[in-house]
């Protein structure tokens, strides 16, 4: 994975994840709902992440 890539995963998953801790003290459901997008963005960083490499290298059949 290239490194903006890598970086533009990164700083989303930490904005989500801040916004989620902020919004606990105002609305439970957005703080929850935050919370998963954070955990989705992650599963998706580390999918993109597989994709690449399996493209990448040669098959091994």
């Amino acid at each position: 994975m290239s490194k903006g890539l890598s970086l533009w995963f990164a700083a989303s998953s930490i904005l989500l994840l801040m916004a989620c801790a902020v919004s606990i003290s105002y609305n439970g459901w957005v703080a929850v709902l935050l919370g998963i997008l954070a955990i989705l963005n992650i599963g998706w960083g580390f999918v993109v992440k597989a994709r690449k490499n399996r493209l990448e290298q040669p098959d091994h059949r």
